[in-house]
């Protein structure tokens, strides 16, 4: 989603995010007059100690990157290169150039390099024309040493047009599913692999350079370059509720990662007790920093100074995910919640019941939801269409004076992992469900999100995309369906269907809901029936538009059809 296109810009990449990375990955030299090494004296900011140095005897040589696969370039954009930089001769001078994968330069700049200490160079470059698998050279002009660090180059086409931003078209794929929420920094990276890899919110906000880049369990490089201010940002421009979601002082519980300890899964321990205060108060700088006043708050002062004195409006903060509801975790959870709900009272807390439908997390999570009093809590599971299609009745038979839910991972899974109409309709099929109990589940986020094709660890996922291309799935098609008709106010209905048999029942599906600012009528039909199914429409009891235009939208296929799209046409 970030809009970067420099691998490992920072020279921060590390075995211990990837046992095949180090501090040169991505970077190499070309020609033989320059040597090329990783150093850490005086670097730009203690979060950020590698840097390259370049020592150049006989200029003509280039240091190179190729981006994440390549990098794509369109023609007549322009892009924005930046670097820190120092050398020990003060005529230095550097060559950065965008070449296509014929040789051929795409785009040209020179920058001269002052000696001394370290300062940023910023460049624009437009491309000559269009590329798939370009690269960037960067060649010293002159002989001598010249210390490099934070390379980035950036469309200037992002997302908004956003300074350090998201990529246009994956950051207008999400905003088109109308999101009501946007949960961040999401499942288990949150937690981390072992309590010193717990995502620390403090260290994603602040100038690029001084952010502290981190690896996370699913075993990749996290440059931060999209922290909580990009994040709150982003969910402002979509319109989008934002929904962090905080470590409750315990790891992941797929962590393995104690020090001193080998491990193979499970929850290891939890942050010490005599730290908790310290990482409580984390979590309270987090609420003070999205809504506190920038004169009288130094973390709401640093949200103003990056160019947001307003308030973001943080209304929601999730306290854990999926985790093991074990002693050690259940007391600093009660630890946290209560110093939140005591500080800000308005604020919804969001607790979590494991990582299953069922099961003695799932028990266990929502009886210390009931002992707290939790507001709402988190459910997560994964099943077969089978289970979403005969689980249709799951929260009609919930506590309505219970917590409310908040379905923060949810997927229908075939063998072999697949997202298609099977897949896309049971879920369908179960969201009507869940609009029908919109009085107990407040909020719903299919999950994963986003994998990039050739690098995808979890399948199946709802958008895939590479550098070129965003490959919206059909599962997206039912999330957007829904999204984009989600009403404000659920109509009650009564489904009549011309067979008596159960498992005909249970694979026809209705929602009706009204849009109280449109006054439509929206009406939600799903269909797993092997056969054509003529319905009729009684609207008698119901309040109409007078207009009698509408619309229809119809997403079909085969089962196993996985590029089905919506197509969508008008009657009167």
């Amino acid at each position: 989603l970030y809009a970067e296109l420099i691998q490992n810009r920072d020279f921060e990449y590390s075995t211990a995010d990837n046992g095949n990375w180090h501090s040169s990955y991505s970077w190499v030299v070309n020609g033989n007059g320059m040597s090329f090494s990783i150093d850490t004296v005086n670097p730009i900011h203690v979060n950020n100690p590698h840097y390259v140095k370049l020592d150049v005897s006989q200029p003509g040589s280039t240091l190179c990157n190729s981006g994440f696969d390549g990098i794509v370039l369109k023609k007549n954009d322009l892009y924005d290169f930046s670097l820190f930089a120092k050398a020990d001769n003060s005529n230095s001078k550097i060559r950065v150039n965008l070449i296509g994968p014929d040789g051929k330069k795409i785009a040209t700049t020179d920058i001269s390099i002052n000696n001394g200490n370290w300062k940023k160079y910023t460049a624009t470059v437009k491309a000559s024309c269009d590329a798939d698998s370009a690269s960037i050279e960067i060649e010293p002009l002159s002989n001598g040493t010249y210390a490099l660090d934070m390379i980035s180059l950036f469309p200037q086409k992002t997302f908004k047009g956003r300074k350090n931003g998201l990529r246009a078209d994956l950051a207008q794929i999400i905003a088109d599913l109308h999101p009501r929420f946007v949960r961040f920094p999401g499942g288990c990276v949150s937690h981390g692999q072992g309590i010193d890899n717990i995502y620390r919110w403090k260290n994603s906000i602040g100038p690029l350079e001084a952010r502290k880049p981190m690896k996370n369990i699913w075993n990749y490089h996290q440059s931060l370059g999209i922290g909580f201010f990009e994040y709150f940002q982003f969910c402002e421009d979509i319109g989008a509720e934002p929904l962090p979601v905080i470590a409750a002082g315990v790891p992941c519980q797929n962590s393995a990662c104690v020090p001193g300890k080998l491990l193979s899964g499970g929850q290891q321990g939890g942050i010490p007790l005599e730290e908790m205060d310290d990482y409580i108060q984390d979590i309270l700088d987090l609420i003070e920093y999205a809504n506190g006043d920038p004169t009288t708050n130094k973390w709401a002062k640093m949200r103003a100074d990056a160019g947001h004195p307003e308030p973001f409006n943080l209304k929601y903060i999730g306290i854990g995910n999926e985790d093991l509801i074990t002693d050690i975790f259940e007391e600093r959870f009660a630890m946290i919640y209560d110093a939140i709900r005591n500080k800000y009272p308005d604020i919804t807390i969001i607790g979590t019941v494991g990582p299953f439908s069922e099961g003695t997390d799932y028990v266990e999570g929502w009886d210390l939801a009931s002992r707290l009093k939790i507001p709402m809590v988190d459910e997560h599971y994964y099943n077969t269409p089978g289970w979403f299609i005969n689980n249709q009745d799951f929260y009609d038979k919930y506590d309505r004076n219970a917590s409310k839910v908040y379905l923060g991972e949810y997927a229908a899974h075939l063998p072999g992992r697949p997202n298609n109409i099977e897949t896309a309709l049971a879920e369908a099929a179960y969201l009507t469900s869940i609009e029908r109990n919109g009085d107990v589940v407040s909020m719903a986020s299919y999950a994963p999100l986003l994998a990039k094709e050739g690098h995808t660890q979890w399948n199946p996922d709802l958008i895939y995309f590479n550098n070129k291309e965003v490959k919206p799935t059909v599962g997206y098609y039912v999330q957007m369906l829904f999204g984009q008709n989600s009403g404000t106010k659920y109509i009650d209905n009564e489904v009549k269907i011309d067979n008596n048999r159960e498992d005909v029942s249970k694979r026809i599906a209705t929602s009706i809901v009204k849009d109280n600012a449109s006054g439509d009528i929206i009406i939600k039909l799903v269909n797993l029936v092997p056969v054509n199914v003529n319905a009729d429409i009684d609207l008698s009891t119901i309040s109409l538009p007078a207009s009698q235009d509408a619309s229809v939208t119809i997403l079909s296929g085969e089962p196993d059809d996985k590029h089905a799209k919506p197509l969508s046409s008008s009657i009167h």
